[in-house]
């Protein structure tokens, strides 16, 4: 395929296209802005139209995420070869460690930059699962011998991992820490308390690591003590992650006092715009959307002080942080700040402060960009947007 002069080409690899779309569209809008052809390769099944709409090149791949079968690794390693010999891209963003991983591979041998970003450690590197034990030692040789490679860079979202990538074996020269990819404060404002009962509401997928369990046990326990707080939950199950909750379990959630099952969201101001305090009993984040996002809307925290929620989520200044997997302290934080309506308009305040000073889209913008102008060796003389992206 000839190459186009417009620009760098850039290729995200991604698995799932929902996952571009809500995750990492912001960052791909300023590339795009500062003079890069941005191409997707993912698998596609409900946001294609939305991909290419914002005229980024889509490139469905076939991809069965979660899968270690050796047949199917060995097919998405081959498209994703065949891709980046046919596209010749100037630097491929892998995003989070699967993709990280097969796309390495299948860069093996092909002068190319590969920045491999990480979303957190992954659920080999955080489950306490036979499994992920089993794998972790094979995943972390791949990636101390791949993301070691002379074009590999690295990217995550809070100290912690990278901390916690050089132990693993990588250079800490490759090691780049950008926090997420940053919400549109422009687009987001703060909402108002809603009336009624005060509500809690948790975002994101229905998995066991983030926390799901404990927090529908904090409301039975809150309910047990009269106390009248509603939960929303909103996101589904993920049946390729292993840690994802039964489908029997999620069901049984509907039919707790107090409890409300909103499945997958469509604009989730609508879930914030219900609920006066965001949750999140995580055991490890990379930096979590739904924490920045409800921040941004101005809603005080309770999370977990875990890697990735303290990054948004500060004790005493936008949120209470509290132990993983203690229904108990968790239960004890949703209260005190239900009783406290000044205490929730404080904290709430103070993290669109934050988000406004530190996570803004346009800010996280600028710094990938630079990013990607370092690894590529493009000067923002070459990428005519570059001025208007910064």
């Amino acid at each position: 395929m000839p190459r186009a002069s417009a620009g760098p080409v850039l290729v995200y690899l991604v698995t799932e296209d929902w996952y571009f779309v809500s995750h990492r569209l912001p960052m791909a809008l300023a590339a795009q802005r500062a003079g890069y052809q941005v191409h997707v390769a993912t698998r596609v099944k409900s946001h294609g139209a939305e991909i290419t709409a914002q005229g980024f090149a889509l490139h469905p791949l076939y991809w069965q995420r979660g899968s270690i079968n050796p047949l199917n690794v060995a097919s998405i390693v081959r498209q994703v070869r065949d891709l980046y010999r046919r596209l010749k891209p100037d630097i491929v963003h892998h995003v989070a460690l699967q993709p990280a991983i097969i796309g390495s591979l299948a860069a093996a041998g092909l002068p190319l930059q590969r920045l491999n970003a990480l979303a957190g450690l992954g659920f080999v590197f955080t489950s306490r699962n036979l499994n992920a034990l089993l794998m972790r030692p094979v995943l972390a040789t791949l990636v101390r011998l791949l993301f070691n490679n002379p074009l590999s860079a690295v990217l995550v979202q809070n100290p912690d991992d990278r901390d916690a990538v050089q132990a693993l074996g990588v250079a800490a020269e490759r090691v780049h820490l950008i926090a997420g990819s940053g919400v549109d404060t422009d687009a987001i404002k703060p909402l108002p308390e809603p009336d009624g009962d005060v509500t809690a509401a948790f975002v994101g997928r229905l998995l066991d690591d983030k926390g799901v369990r404990p927090l529908v046990e904090a409301q039975a326990l809150m309910t047990s003590r009269g106390e009248t707080i509603r939960l929303l939950i909103a996101g589904d199950r993920d049946p390729a992650n292993p840690a994802s909750i039964p489908a029997g379990e999620v069901e049984g959630w509907k039919h707790r006092p107090g409890v409300e099952l909103l499945g997958q969201v469509t604009g989730i101001e609508k879930v914030w715009a219900r609920a006066h305090i965001a949750v999140l009993p995580s055991r490890r984040e990379g930096l979590p959307k739904s924490l920045l996002e409800a921040a941004a809307f101005g809603r005080p925290i309770v999370a977990t002080d875990v890697p990735g929620c303290r990054e948004i989520a500060r004790h005493d200044i936008n949120a209470f942080l509290v132990p993983p997997d203690d229904p108990v302290a968790l239960a004890d934080a949703i209260a005190v700040l239900a009783h406290d309506p000044a205490l929730r308009a404080r904290l709430g305040a103070a993290g669109r402060a934050m988000v406004e000073a530190e996570f803004s889209s346009q800010r996280i913008g600028t710094d990938i960009v630079t990013l990607y102008n370092s690894l590529t060796k493009t000067g923002p003389a070459l990428l005519p947007g570059a001025a208007a992206a910064s």
